[in-house]
């Protein structure tokens, strides 16, 4: 299967592309260079998150219920914004370009998913580095609500050893978490905020902030912090007063989008490029097999500079399985919020009993 290589160029050649697709004064021939460069510095990430997802489903094998697993490259938008925010951040130590995520049943599956990872006597058989763990589920972060617990790698493999030192991000979270994090990010899509990095209308973000408290209560885990003090039933008065003055759910229901399946489902395709049209409410979906890899990598540059000069689109490539579970897994590219309206009306129910 062909993966791509490593950029031959420094990394100081690929902080400096950064840097350029930050810097609004850059001319048009060293962003096309930074573009260039960037692209391939995140395409050569493929091959490393392939393994690890391999890995993960391993290890979820004798798992109860359906767990999810899902792999992606990071969007080059997001990665540019992501530069904007965090100045201090370099290209080249980025580390959640190559993601895999498991969705599981409960915080316990999530811990002892994270712990069969850091057993030391699994090293032989996992020897890529820990070098940092980031528990929002213990730690939810304040401004915003998010829970969930990432661990960061860098990648080490003896039979591929031009990957090692690429970062990779494994994110594990629970199915309420994870129709919580959609959510928040169908919303930012849909009212054209960014919403997930914390910028946008700020009832919107105090809305996901509380609900995400009720969501953490039901799982019998840490409170966001600014909402601490609250009994459930206070929260969830909360939850019911923010949803009022937005009128969130009425307009959440209904969200959805017309889907053009351009697949065949008997085939067993490892990639799809989903290309969002949240203006239209239409999604296509461009299935790759495993030898199509960097026709898929070339297909999303295409559509994220087009995206880039105007084009209403949200284009991203990912691996999941089947559509059926590719929907589950990125509900928020099919604005399908359906789950996280049931249960925060549930919430907001209680509070008239």
């Amino acid at each position: 299967m062909p993966f791509s290589p490593v950029p031959i160029e420094s990394k100081r050649d690929i902080n400096k592309a950064g840097h350029i697709l930050t810097d609004k004064n850059s001319s048009v021939d060293d962003m096309e260079w930074a573009l260039d460069l960037a692209d391939r510095w995140r395409a050569c990430h493929a091959y490393p998150i392939n393994t690890f997802q391999a890995t993960l489903r391993r290890k979820l094998s004798n798992y109860p219920g359906e767990p999810l697993v899902a792999q992606r490259l990071k969007r080059m938008p997001t990665i540019i914004d992501k530069l904007k925010r965090l100045p201090n951040m370099q290209l080249s130590t980025m580390q959640d370009i190559g993601g895999v995520r498991a969705i599981l049943d409960s915080t316990d599956e999530v811990y002892r998913l994270a712990s069969s990872y850091k057993n030391k006597s699994n090293k032989s058989r996992f020897a890529h580095e820990l070098i940092n763990e980031k528990d929002y589920i213990q730690q939810p972060r304040s401004e915003d609500g998010y829970r969930s617990l990432h661990l960061i790698y860098r990648y080490k493999n003896p039979q591929h050893p031009y990957y090692d030192g690429l970062r990779l991000e494994l994110q594990i979270r629970t199915k309420l978490q994870h129709i919580w994090a959609t959510a928040v990010e169908t919303m930012g899509t849909f009212l054209g905020q960014a919403l997930k990095s914390r910028q946008g209308d700020q009832q919107w973000i105090d809305f996901f902030a509380i609900t995400s408290s009720a969501f953490a209560n039901k799982e019998k885990c840490p409170a966001i912090p600014r909402y601490n003090t609250l009994s459930y039933k206070e929260t969830a008065l909360e939850v019911s007063n923010a949803n009022a003055k937005l009128g969130a759910l009425d307009m959440m229901k209904g969200l959805s989008v017309a889907v053009n399946y351009i697949t065949n489902e008997g085939r067993g395709w490892s990639y799809h490029l989903i290309i969002l049209n949240s203006l239209e409410r239409t999604v296509q979906l461009r299935p790759y097999d495993r030898d199509s890899l960097e026709q898929a990598m070339s297909d999303l540059a295409k559509l994220e500079k087009e995206a880039s000069e105007g084009r209403k689109i949200e284009p991203v490539l990912v691996s999941a399985g089947p559509v059926s579970i590719l929907r589950r897994a990125y509900p928020n590219f099919f604005l399908d919020i359906d789950e996280f309206v049931r249960v925060t009306s549930e919430i907001i129910s209680s509070t008239q009993k």
